[in-house]
């Protein structure tokens, strides 16, 4: 591609039609040129305002929609706006990967990009039309808020915004990148988006520091009040990244997984991944994992079990960030998009917290709304206890998840691969639930309580122990007195034997329990569970499932009744 020098002045523009001969230009000519500068203005930001976005690390607009694009795009309402410059926002449809997509983006170098009534519907209208033609949007977010000057417009101009993108959320998915520095209204308006992508060295927020510093008192820096590492372990922003390009390049990707609207499938993709293919790796990680020190309570990275049942094993990790104890990812298997939810045992054993719940449930609501299948992987303790938790509504958060499951129509298994206790099995996609199949590993160990059941199985035995070590003790200490030991000794002797008493009929009693109830033979008699899977075989019959299902599923919008609580 040939270079061109930013620097050289623009040629005028030539209208005469091939094989013309040349003659004076007329009226008819002038309204072309003047048509031509119209068409030209919103580009033509001055070179000093390009210069200050380029030295802090950011695009223009039209750098950012030039590197999403696989073509020049249909610019819409390009002059609307007092200035027929179009008012510091770009609204547009083009292709990226071949797929038609709905683009917006706030132009920086025209007052800051912020909003005023005129560009808020025209934002609205993008987002009405993205609703009619079921096209997913793509917004590129880099506005001070609403435009001060405009009064009670700039307000106006974000609410109709608001309203209509609210409109065609579940019905078309939409990517938000956050760059430069976004307050106020230049956040709400993102988030109602279904992804948020920030790169570093950026801020969004209610307020910016220096807000904070007038109200508070607080001396705070923007990355410390509305950077990424803030955003990404709250769940604001879903994707961190280094930089606009890395922004624009995850876009990209995040789009092969999703469909461009709510009444259809995401598009399948071929792969020379055999669905039969062997997760001998998974094997090996068991192997090692259980035949360890700690046997089955050794932690596992719950990741590298879904790559092994991805396609070449890749798969995008949604909210990576945010609640580490448990995986929200989208991957392929036999070319289909499936949505995984996996509790990471590496990651206080899996519980389920307040967090956890939060991020599992948005995305399983996602994933219903766009028709996308679900595999649960379960591997967990049960819900996080303590004070911290109730106090801060871990109730609320796992009613939260338990809705969106019960409410989830599309395609959905769950497979078991060690623990899975009580409250957290009952409500994590089983087949009282709703659950299509349920497999389970070998190594399952599916009971009402983990092993401090033993306490409640075995009553019996435990109140004949410590009848028992209270005898030994007895026995122990008289004998000791006996043979002249000093009281102290005779007393502390007396307790190890006792406690060595009591440890050792903890231990068996730990082992029956296990051998008895922590296993898959009670699910699997009551139907609970409906196949046992050897590790190595989890790709090929989960995945000729899956595709089963899938092939049946006729993908169509949400029309059931809407729940009180999302």
């Amino acid at each position: 591609m040939r270079l061109k020098n930013p620097l050289t002045a623009k040629a005028a523009h030539n209208f005469a039609m091939p094989g013309e001969i040349g003659r004076q230009a007329g009226a008819y000519e002038a309204a072309l040129q003047a048509g031509m500068e119209l068409i030209e203005r919103p580009h033509q930001a001055p070179a000093a305002a390009i210069a200050r976005q380029h030295q802090k690390g950011r695009m223009t607009v039209w750098e950012r929609i030039e590197q999403l694009v696989d073509e020049p795009p249909t610019v819409l309402f390009q002059n609307w706006g007092e200035n027929l410059d179009g008012a510091s926002l770009v609204t547009a449809i083009g292709k990226v990967a071949g797929r038609t997509v709905a683009i917006y983006g706030h132009d920086f170098t025209v007052r800051a990009g912020s909003m005023d009534a005129t560009n808020g519907s025209k934002l609205a209208q993008l987002f009405e039309t993205a609703g009619k033609l079921r096209i997913p949007v793509v917004g590129f977010n880099d506005s001070a808020g609403a435009y001060v000057p405009a009064g009670v417009g700039g307000l106006d101009g974000y609410a109709e915004a608001f309203k209509a993108l609210r409109d065609i959320s579940g019905i078309v998915p939409s990517i938000m990148c956050m760059f430069g520095f976004n307050a106020g209204g230049g956040s709400y308006l993102p988030r109602q988006g279904s992804f948020i992508i920030q790169p570093k060295n950026t801020f969004f927020g209610l307020t910016g520091p220096g807000v904070v510093k007038s109200v508070l008192g607080e001396d705070v820096s923007a990355d410390e009040l509305g950077g990424p590492a803030v955003h990404a372990h709250t769940g604001v922003t879903d994707f961190i990244v280094e930089d606009e390009v890395a922004a624009i390049r995850k876009v990209r990707r995040i789009l092969r997984y999703l469909p461009s609207h709510n009444a259809e499938l995401a598009p399948a993709q071929p792969t020379s991944d055999p669905i039969d293919r062997a997760t001998w790796e998974a094997d090996i990680l068991f192997k090692k994992a259980f035949n360890g020190p700690n046997g089955f309570n050794t932690p596992l990275e719950i990741g590298i079990l879904v790559q092994q049942l991805c396609d070449h094993g890749d798969y995008l990790e949604i909210q990576p960030d945010r609640a580490a104890n448990t995986l929200c990812a989208l991957g392929r298997m036999g070319g289909q998009v499936i949505g995984f939810v996996a509790n990471n045992s590496a990651v206080n054993s899996g519980q389920i917290d307040i967090e956890a719940a939060y991020k599992n449930a948005r995305f399983i609501r996602f994933c219903n709304l766009y028709n996308i299948p679900m595999l649960f992987v379960e591997d967990t303790t049960g819900f996080k206890p303590g004070t911290e938790q109730e106090h801060g509504g871990v109730v609320q958060a796992g009613r939260a998840m338990l809705d969106a499951i019960i409410d989830l129509r599309t395609p959905r298994f769950l497979l078991i691969v060690r623990n899975a206790f009580g409250g957290a099995y009952a409500s994590f996609n089983n087949y009282k639930l709703g659950a299509d199949r349920v497999f389970a590993l070998p190594t399952t160990r599916l009971a009402v309580m983990g092993p401090a059941g033993k306490t409640f199985v075995y009553k019996t035995e435990l109140k004949a122990a410590q009848a028992e070590a209270k005898r030994l003790h007895a026995a122990t200490l008289a004998s000791q007195l006996e043979d002249g030991v000093a009281i102290d000794t005779a007393q502390a002797e007396a307790e190890r034997v006792a406690g060595a008493h009591l440890a050792q009929v903890e231990v068996e009693l730990s082992a029956r329990y296990e051998r008895e109830l922590m296993n898959p033979r009670e699910a699997l008699s009551l139907g609970s569970i409906s196949q046992l899977v050897m590790p190595k075989d989890m790709r090929a019959t989960i995945g000729n499932e899956m595709l089963r299902y899938i092939a049946h599923y006729q993908p169509t919008a949400m029309s059931g009744t809407q729940r009180e609580f999302h």
